[in-house]
Order: C-alpha cells, then structure tokens, then sequence
C-alpha cells in the first residue's frame, strides 16, 4: 500500500504561480515500488465532480494534461525523492479547488491508467 501526502497549496492571486508537491511512503515490493506506478493529478471545485489534471509515466517521459490547464501546469516526479509536482503557473480563478494526486499501483503500466491510491488533497484558491 502507498501513502500519499499533498503539500503547496495556498491561497494566491490570479496570475500568480504555486507548485504542489505529493510524496509517497508506505510498503514496497520487489517491482512495486513509486518508481513504477504511474502519477496523476486530479481536482475537485465545490459543487463539481473531480476532474483529470495531468499525468505522468512512471520513468516520466511521457507527460499528459487536461485542455484546461495545457500550457500552464506542468507535471514532474523525482524517483530518487518518491515525489510528483504539479508547477502551476498564470493561475486562474477556475483553477481555485481541492487537489489530488493518485497512483496507478500497476507497475509500468501505459495509458489509459486506472488510480487506486489517493491522497487527502490541498486547497487551492485562486482569487480574482
């Protein structure tokens, strides 16, 4: 199992920039470690359902974004630090939600991914 812990959220003024940072601890296995699962961004604003941010491969070469934040928000993970980012730049306030990072558990798996691990989120708000 892989515990997953957000950090980097804030409060911040629209255009401002903000990198949220998610680390992974729990118990590993030969082959089953955060270095092979997959990582995924999500959020949720009040009132909406959670939505897909952006994803990265588990040897981070291959990166994906939502056409929301395509251009802004940049997605990257340090194997030797367990951790995922997510850089978020020119911040909007629709950006303004709770965010999550996830864990696709099967190892080196391509898209389309399927997240089985989450964490408890940060708040992101944005104002105008």
């Amino acid at each position: 199992q892989v515990q997953l812990v957000e950090s980097g959220g804030g409060l911040v003024q629209a255009g401002d920039s903000l990198r949220l940072s998610c680390a992974a601890s729990g118990r590993t296995f030969p082959g089953r470690t955060f270095t092979t699962y997959p990582m995924g961004w999500f959020r949720q604003a009040p009132g909406k359902e959670r939505e897909f941010v952006a994803a990265i491969s588990w040897n981070g070469r291959d990166t994906y974004a939502a056409d929301s934040v395509k251009g802004r928000f940049t997605i990257s993970r340090d194997n030797a630090k367990n951790t995922v980012y997510l850089q978020m730049n020119s911040l909007k306030p629709e950006d303004t939600a709770v965010y999550y990072c996830a864990a696709d558990r099967r190892p080196w798996v391509v898209p389309p991914y399927e997240y089985d691990s989450w964490g408890q989120g940060t708040q992101v708000t944005v104002s105008s």
